[in-house]
């Protein structure tokens, strides 16, 4: 896979996608959406779809338009979906989504607040999504760009190219791992992470989610009909008022670039101290959260076994632990995992 060229990838996880991920038949319609930087993959996907007895359509989102566009449109018109793109979802049976990078947080195309205002459209699109009861598939390879490449350290052709190895991990692997696991992240669970001889207790509470690659009938019905590509985790929240003791966080990226090392202490459910060598880094992240809101609110544990550290997608990581909710995604890429007095995984290996 390694030799593979990157033609011959799009090629290769295109038809994974379309028979496993979105389970296209015969005389199924077909919409892929792409900007100017998935166009190479979208190609490929609406032949692969054709190839298969679907009838395609792509829509070409230019980034250049659509950066003036936002800074250009009236306020109240930015991010809201018209008529047009509605009747396009109400006839679609699988949708590809191949984003582009003026939507990725590392992008400085885009203001943050220019950002949010443009994606508006979220909850309405979703909705009319789960109405026309689609099955979509997101590329995550497409927010990747020249400004979160030079954060990571890689170049764009790299990050992409691992993304799309991992996008061929077997699927029904990583649902049957996240079905065993799922059982044990019940609300009311307590949890014990270990990480470099720091322990953070913390009760299980909230939603639980997967992303496994595959969209079936349940997915569609309860909402969650687009997968992402790369998949592999599942996620839970966290009762916030409970989380005490502290966690070793490492490579953390942040809006402020990757931090290697950070300890934070927590108590009932809030960040009340934290050590790092990276302090302009982390002094400029927790700058942006209040201190009332810096809390634990999510556990993620990451499934993919073809997934690699370091391209953008540490979530995804077979054995990975990603913590959220009080200001960045906090990496634990070595812990121990207890939940009920079971062991879910052990350093970083899932049990």
């Amino acid at each position: 896979m390694a030799n593979d060229s990157l033609e011959s990838l799009y090629t290769k996880v295109a038809r994974k996608m379309l028979t496993e991920t979105l389970h296209v038949k015969r005389g199924d319609s077909v919409t892929v959406e792409t900007w100017d930087n998935g166009l190479p993959f979208a190609r490929r996907a609406l032949s692969e779809a054709r190839a298969l007895g679907c009838t395609g359509v792509m829509l070409y989102e230019d980034e250049q338009a659509y950066v003036e566009g936002v800074r250009r449109s009236p306020q109240d018109v930015v991010g809201l979906m018209g008529k047009n793109e509605y009747g396009l979802l109400s006839g679609t049976d699988a949708y590809i989504f191949i984003p582009g990078q003026a939507l990725g947080s590392f992008s400085k195309s885009l203001k943050p607040d220019e950002r949010s205002r443009s994606t508006r459209y979220n909850e309405s699109w979703y909705e009319a999504a789960q109405k026309a009861g689609l099955r979509g598939a997101r590329l995550s390879f497409g927010y990747v760009g020249k400004d979160l490449a030079k954060t990571l350290g890689k170049s764009v052709q790299a990050i992409v190219r691992g993304q799309l190895e991992a996008g061929l991990a077997d699927f029904d692997q990583i649902s049957g791992t996240a079905r065993r696991l799922s059982p044990s992240l019940a609300d009311g669970a307590p949890a014990e992470l270990t990480t470099s001889n720091s322990t953070l207790r913390f009760t299980l509470k909230g939603e639980l989610s997967v992303e496994d690659g595959l969209v079936d009938d349940h997915d569609r019905e309860s909402g969650n009909n687009m997968a992402y590509l790369p998949p592999g985790f599942v996620a839970k929240e966290v009762d916030a008022s409970t989380a005490n003791g502290s966690v070793v966080l490492t490579d953390s990226l942040t809006d402020h670039g990757i931090v290697p090392r950070v300890t934070l202490q927590f108590r009932d459910g809030k960040v009340v101290g934290w050590e790092s060598a990276a302090k302009d880094k982390m002094e400029k992240v927790f700058a942006s959260v209040a201190q009332d809101k810096r809390k634990l609110g999510s556990m993620t544990v990451g499934l993919n076994p073809k997934m690699k550290y370091g391209l953008g997608q540490d979530r995804f990581v077979g054995g990975a632990i990603n913590l959220g909710g009080f200001g960045f995604r906090g990496l634990v890429k070595r812990g121990t995992l207890k939940v009920e007095g079971r062991t879910l995984l052990s350093e970083g290996r899932l049990n």
